[in-house]
């Protein structure tokens, strides 16, 4: 989902059982309150955007619509989507609000069977974590080949849980930059990568206090 307080590592109620869709947990997860992220841009995409001109973008996991508004008032043309139904009727109202309306297209995708077609200025996966089980190489590679030549892929993820979350989640992966970029298998001599790194995000944990969180940054443009 499209947040700095992914849903894989809040330490909020996430049980689930072997048979529950991905769909249902998340549009029930969305369900529980009127907003479950912050509303803001994750701070990753606003800095690593910098300087880019606008074109068109796909952001994958739009959770609430935060990121998509955040480059339709850039000047992207953005196709948002996500696979809660309830996450993206909420994001639309968000972006009427915002009066960006007519320049995001909501699309419902389960990611793990299918993207929206296409090529993109810009794709963008911000926090693709789930405790439910998702073929995410396998997507981060469809998102690479739906970047156009001169555009940029965009990953950022955690490197592990909060320091507050101590409920085991044993099916959850939190690779390094490096594996990330391994896995994206991509063709030699058509990609530049810009950025591979970690860097530390502050935030406020359940209790109010300070703390931090280590995320990383994989940034690709792809070759003309």
């Amino acid at each position: 989902m499209s947040d700095q307080n992914t849903g894989a590592g809040t330490g909020t109620d996430n049980t689930r059982t072997a048979s529950e869709s991905a769909e249902t947990f998340w549009d029930e997860r969305y369900s529980q309150s009127g907003r479950l992220w912050s509303g803001e841009p994750n701070a990753a995409l606003v800095r690593e955007t910098e300087g880019l001109t606008p074109g068109s973008a796909l952001d994958l996991g739009c959770g609430e619509g935060g990121d998509a508004i955040w480059l339709a008032r850039q000047g992207w043309r953005v196709t948002a989507t996500d696979i809660s139904r309830v996450a993206l009727g909420r994001a639309a109202e968000h972006a009427a609000e915002a009066q960006v309306a007519d320049r995001v297209d909501w699309r419902h995708h389960d990611l793990g069977t299918s993207l929206p077609a296409g090529s993109y200025d810009l794709v963008s996966a911000q926090f693709l974590h789930s405790l439910h089980e998702m073929p995410r190489e396998e997507i981060l590679r469809n998102a690479a080949a739906a970047v156009a030549r001169g555009g940029t892929l965009l990953i950022v993820g955690h490197m592990g849980f909060p320091a507050w979350d101590t409920e085991p989640h044993p099916g959850v992966d939190f690779p390094s930059p490096q594996k990330v970029l391994a896995a994206l298998d991509l063709p030699a001599g058509q990609w530049d990568v810009l950025v591979c790194d970690t860097h530390e995000h502050s935030l406020a944990a359940p209790d109010g206090g300070p703390s931090t969180r280590t995320n990383y940054t994989v940034r690709l443009r792809r070759r003309t």
